[in-house]
């Protein structure tokens, strides 16, 4: 039997290194018909703000070759509603759930961060610092090394356990990024978010998503993401979270040979609802084909 146990520090251990991304698997509760949750290392729930968000205007998602984009826009009601009313849903499944927690102002981070440290069934948050800064002109925190160290040095502060930061793929160097992530007290990183894209509809001479531009994910952006977390963990001494276009095992395998401690699966999931199940299962059986006694042996194993 291969040990599947991966221990990203400070408190967060997970059953094996599979989790399900923000954004793409709801609360749980919509996939506990598909897949046992007790099977995942964990699940990162929907992107969450302390205010109160309505998202973007329809349409606001898109089809593209080997991917989709999309201008949601952090739909949400607040972190108040996720204490009050989500929590006590799923605070007992058995695997870790884990708090996407996203902001507008440094202020917004902070406050949320505060509230949720406070929530003894959530074991980590993973900080989204791919969101405009409205106070600074509306570019991202996570695009400087002086934005990212600001917000993720104030959250510290008032953040107890482990923190996860999310990483922006929308920069020039992304480990001078993630170096700034770990000296202002990230736990660990995790990439790629989304990469900026664009569709238009020929025939109607107008763009397909309400806001002109979105996030794009899917396999298509898997080759970005690769490079990306091979560069991140070559550079930093804190684990590694993998993501983007991970489709089945062997890109989670590749994912982990890279670098990373752990992965987690987004635009998959809207595919095949139970492929996080099965990606556990053929991470299991590559090491036992390969000889690896423990999952933790492929972080980093590139010949």
């Amino acid at each position: 039997m291969v040990n599947m146990t991966i221990d990203l520090g400070r408190g967060l251990v997970l059953r094996n290194p599979v989790m399900t991304a923000s954004g793409t698997f709801g609360y749980g509760e919509e996939y506990t018909d598909f897949v046992d949750l007790s099977q995942l290392g964990g699940i990162i729930v929907k992107g969450t703000t302390l205010h109160p968000r309505e998202g973007n205007p329809y349409p606001r998602m898109a089809e593209t070759p080997s991917g989709m984009l999309n201008c949601v826009g952090l739909q949400n009601k607040g972190v108040q509603y996720f204490i009050d009313t989500i929590y006590p849903r799923i605070k007992d499944f058995d695997t870790n759930v884990l708090l996407n927690l996203s902001g507008s102002t440094l202020e917004d981070y902070v406050k949320g961060a505060e509230m949720v440290d406070a929530l003894d069934k959530i074991p980590a948050i993973e900080l989204n610092v791919s969101c405009p800064n409205v106070k600074q002109g509306g570019m991202a925190f996570g695009v400087t090394t002086t934005g990212i160290s600001q917000v993720v040095s104030e959250v510290r502060k008032v953040y107890h356990k482990h923190l996860i930061v999310k990483l922006s793929p929308n920069v020039t160097n992304i480990a001078e990024i993630a170096l700034a992530a770990e000296a202002s007290g990230a736990d660990s990183v995790s990439l790629i978010n989304t990469l900026m894209g664009m569709a238009i509809d020929a025939e109607k001479r107008k763009p397909k998503l309400s806001v002109i531009t979105g996030g794009l994910s899917g396999a298509c952006v898997k080759p970005v993401a690769l490079r990306m977390v091979w560069q991140v963990a070559k550079a930093v001494k804190i684990p590694v979270v993998g993501l983007g276009g991970i489709s089945n095992a062997t890109d989670a395998v590749e994912f982990m040979l890279a670098g990373a401690s752990a992965i987690e699966i987004g635009t998959a999931n809207f595919i095949d609802p139970a492929v996080s199940a099965k990606v556990v299962w053929g991470i299991n059986e590559y090491c036992e084909r390969h000889g690896f006694a423990n999952a933790a042996e492929l972080t980093g194993a590139l010949l």
